[in-house]
């Protein structure tokens, strides 16, 4: 296995019960390390570009809605295979599936306030991480 980056959104809804540490630590102790990070207010526009991808499906509008009504702490986490080893600890995107000791298990309100975005695949990663962070913001 290789060193991997990914990208990780920790979402408004775990902003606002301010578990953004707790969420810190699940991920470092999974294995991965926080290499860039930073607190933002996305805009609309911000938002609507990120999630593009989901332009057409009927839940986009409130997904950018969801995602512009508080901060949001975006970073890049790097580690052994970090793509599979972040999206098996956020677990399912439904809570209801995730597995016991994951991130949505444990912190997630919804299938929509599920606390934790992160990327599905190396590309993605790459995409992800130039959308929020420039190469000299990156100093693993």
């Amino acid at each position: 296995m290789a060193v991997q980056r990914t990208f990780s959104i920790i979402k408004p809804d775990a902003t606002k019960r301010n578990i953004t540490g707790k969420i810190v630590s699940k991920l470092e102790e999974g294995g991965l390390r926080v290499v860039a990070s930073k607190r933002i207010h996305m805009t609309e526009a911000q938002a609507g570009d990120f999630y593009a991808v989901h332009k057409e499906r009927p839940f986009y509008q409130d997904l950018v809605n969801f995602m512009i009504s508080g901060p949001v702490v975006v970073q890049v986490l790097e580690g052994e295979d970090a793509i599979a080893k972040n999206r098996e600890i956020m677990g399912a995107t439904n809570p209801a599936d995730a597995a016991a000791g994951t991130i949505r298990a444990e912190f997630a309100e919804s299938i929509e306030a599920n606390s934790v975005h992160g990327s599905d695949g190396e590309d993605t990663a790459a995409e992800e991480i130039k959308f929020f962070f420039t190469d000299a913001e990156i100093v693993g």
